[in-house]
């Protein structure tokens, strides 16, 4: 997973971090970890998608920083 592509995308939304995981029924703490650790559910990555409107998902999900 590309974080910083997807840090970039939560910006680009004009949201938070925090404001992400809430959408997502999950605590930032939470967000923060998986963030870290480059591993989200496919329902998570799918809400993200939504929530995000990212047009090429694989460039954030299925590629190594």
């Amino acid at each position: 997973m590309n974080r910083n592509k997807l840090a970039a995308a939560i910006v680009e939304q004009g949201m938070t971090q925090r404001e992400l995981a809430e959408k997502l029924n999950m605590s930032p703490k939470t967000f923060y970890a998986k963030m870290k650790k480059g591993v989200f559910g496919t329902d998570e990555v799918t809400k993200m998608v939504e929530i995000l409107h990212i047009q090429n998902p694989i460039e954030i999900f299925l590629r190594d920083e």
